[in-house]
């Protein structure tokens, strides 16, 4: 047995289903030992697109996805994958081939020193270079990556030591117990809630990665508390649910943050700042926080926790809620709110202009989701309107890139989730710009077997861009570019493609579309004026809805 062999060995006994990548000269040996594995290795037509699979297929089932690359260009296509993964706390392994050992030395074709690279993107980055650690490096490799916070971490495969024989055995996987908050910072937390006049819960992704979704929607109902959630905490509790005030997260004010403006307690649960600058909400840094999470609180000038309450976090919510005596009466501010937040959603449900508004495409793609269909978002401008208006019953069921915010995640990401959820719709939602950067994947797709629709807001341009010119210079440059025809490029690679051309259109296109054997492709131009009229609009917001 060599050491790829070995390798191989200890990511089956991690569970590994698949890894994403490309094969190349310097991990040859590596593919090779994949042939007599269960392990299904899934040829990419970019590592970029790879990493992108392995961090959705992390963020999905909470274990660690992987990707591979070869060395020099191989590995650094691979980078923004797998920082968008560290950033946005997806449990990914990263492997990349490298020239051996004995040429490290000396100035050699395509080396570049791949740990050192790697390690200011992941939680940890190394090197084997005794085949007998290996399987204490991916064990270390695995663990790190899966423990909150998850991230990426990196091994580095010289070729040289890929091929030198070794003896050896994986090691156990063991479980990981959980860690609860003392009962002193439990007690705190209940008597801050307890003496809340107007408090507001907000969650983040941590609360989905420690699948105490269930226990927060009881925390919050019984103590009558309104929950707003972040981008990347999409249905942690149903929208439907009426303390739901939905997502906060855009860098301009909205009627959702009205909640932070009259609150007197934010009750913090498995929030991240990444997801949503604690200065947005709270700039003085004078709002009372209580953190409650698996992890103790970042440093910020604007998040400084009256109390901490760290470890599990659906046992830290059931231990407060029994200590916890309030009156449990919404404030009708919070209920106004709703309101609010629902009339400016369900306006756009009859808009029939053409092209589209971007609320209406959203709309209409609500209506032919199930509540447990999932849909990824590239990022743009379209992002921020998926993020305000795409609503969602479950965790999970709407992914957005928001910590690192990578363009191209969209179509890598939906071939990762329709082989994680084979028998759910999913929707990769992007625009002209972010497809164009990943759209080769639509051929992994045709041959791996993943039909999903792609949905492109097509404006052609870089349409955040230009709203954040607007809003700064009153004028856009350099962002306007063609686009090929996508409904004929959609054909080529053996997808069924659709325009649409008059929005009533769009509703059954969606679901002809979704009924499809293969991936398809739907081109809808986009009416971005909407963005700066939304800007216009929340300039005038008053906060005055009660």
């Amino acid at each position: 047995m060599n050491t790829s062999e070995l390798l191989v060995q200890c990511l089956e006994n991690e569970g590994v289903e698949y890894i994403f990548g490309l094969p190349g000269e310097e991990n040859l040996q590596f593919l090779e030992a994949l042939q007599s594995s269960s392990i299904r290795f899934i040829t990419t037509r970019h590592e970029q697109g790879a990493a992108f699979m392995a961090d959705v297929y992390g963020r999905l089932t909470g274990r660690a996805g992987v990707c591979l690359s070869t060395l020099g260009p191989g590995a650094t296509n691979l980078m923004t994958g797998v920082a968008d993964a560290n950033l946005d706390h997806a449990p990914l392994v990263a492997i990349t081939g490298q020239v051996g050992t004995d040429r490290m030395h000396i100035e050699s074709h395509q080396y570049l020193d791949l740990v050192a690279m790697f390690t200011p993107v992941t939680k940890w980055s190394t090197q084997v270079v005794r085949p007998s650690n290996t399987p204490e490096i991916v064990r270390r490799a695995f663990k790190l990556a899966q423990a909150e916070k998850p991230g990426a971490v990196h091994i580095d495969l010289p070729e040289n030591i890929a091929a030198m024989p070794v003896v050896g055995t994986p090691l156990r996987v063991g479980d990981q117990d959980h860690e609860y908050a003392s009962f002193k910072s439990i007690a705190e937390a209940a008597l801050r809630i307890s003496q809340a006049q107007n408090p507001v819960i907000l969650v983040g992704n941590g609360c989905i990665r420690a699948q105490a979704s269930a226990m927060l929607t009881k925390f919050a109902a019984t103590l009558q508390i309104p929950v707003v959630n972040t981008f990347m905490g999409k249905g942690v509790i149903p929208y439907e649910h009426p303390l739901a005030l939905w997502a906060v997260g855009l860098q301009q004010r909205d009627i959702v943050t009205c909640a932070f403006e009259k609150t007197d307690l934010v009750i913090a649960i498995g929030y991240d700042l990444i997801e949503y600058g604690p200065k947005k909400w709270n700039p003085t840094g004078t709002t009372a926080i209580v953190h409650i999470d698996m992890t103790a609180a970042e440093i910020d000038s604007s998040y400084i926790p009256a109390v901490e309450v760290v470890g599990d976090i659906a046992d830290s919510l059931e231990e407060i809620l029994n200590r916890t005596d309030r009156e449990g009466l919404p404030t009708p501010h919070a209920l106004s709110l709703r309101s609010a937040i629902q009339a400016d959603y369900v306006q756009y449900s009859q808009d029939q202009e053409f092209p589209v508004k971007p609320q209406k495409i959203i709309y209409d793609l609500r209506q032919v989701m199930g509540a447990e269909d999932i849909v990824i978002s590239d990022v743009g401008a379209h992002k921020m309107w998926m993020a305000r208006h795409y609503h969602c019953s479950h965790p999970n069921t709407c992914l957005i890139s928001n910590g690192f915010a990578a363009m191209g995640i969209a179509i890598p990401g939906a071939v990762a989730a329709k082989l994680v959820y084979p028998e759910r719709k999913v929707v990769a939602v992007t625009g002209d710009g972010g497809f164009m950067m990943n759209c080769q994947e639509l051929e992994t797709a045709v041959r791996v077997g993943t039909p999903f629709v792609t949905l492109i807001f097509n404006d052609g341009g870089y349409g955040l861009i230009e709203w954040k010119q607007q809003i700064h210079f009153g004028r856009t440059a350099y962002s306007r570019f063609g686009n090929p025809d996508f409904v004929k490029l959609a054909e080529s690679m053996g997808l069924k493609g659709y325009r649409v051309e008059r929005t009533e259109d769009l509703l059954p296109i969606l679901q002809e579309a979704l009924a499809q054997s293969v991936p398809t492709v739907i081109d809808c131009p986009v009416d971005y004026r909407e963005n700066m009229r939304f800007t216009l609009r929340v300039e005038e917001l008053t906060c005055a809805l009660e």
